[in-house]
């Protein structure tokens, strides 16, 4: 095996290997920085009361718009109620627009915005079920860590 000075078109071979090899690592950091942006998770009002929601991220909550607590601004599209577990655990939800046409107390709702330190959800969006029988999984599942089966009605 003869060592010594590389060949030019080797050096360039290896210089274009190490050159690709860096851009699918830039490229692979720029997937995963947009995914990890892109990502919300879901918590159930048992886990924002008991303070395992991060506050200031972007996550999902959902459980059931709890009865008698929807407030309504007369001056703007702000509203506010309270989202339930139906097992004692509540929180709070602020969101200014406007509300889907199937939203109102005692449905299932999953809202998508920040938590704020004072445990208040300002939602950017709200997602209503969309009959009587469709639950969100992840309020289904919610509501039955909580005591409550998803099609019971009550």
């Amino acid at each position: 095996m003869k060592f010594g000075p590389m060949k030019a078109h080797r050096r360039t071979i290896l210089v274009q290997i190490a050159l690709l090899v860096a851009l699918a690592g830039l490229a692979l950091t720029f997937v995963l920085q947009a995914l990890d942006s892109n990502i919300n998770l879901f918590f159930s009002p048992i886990q924002v009361v008991a303070g395992e929601a991060p506050h200031g991220e972007r996550i999902r909550v959902g459980g059931m718009v709890e009865e008698g607590s929807i407030e309504r601004s007369d001056r703007s599209l702000q509203v506010e109620f309270d989202v339930t577990d139906m097992a004692g655990s509540t929180f709070r939800v602020r969101y200014t627009g406007i509300l889907p046409d199937l939203f109102r107390a005692g449905q299932g709702v999953v809202a998508t915005g920040v938590l704020t330190e004072d445990r208040l959800f300002e939602a950017e969006e709200i997602l209503a079920k969309h009959d009587e029988k469709y639950m969100p999984p992840e309020v289904a599942l919610a509501l039955e860590a909580g005591g409550k089966a998803a099609g019971d009605g009550s």
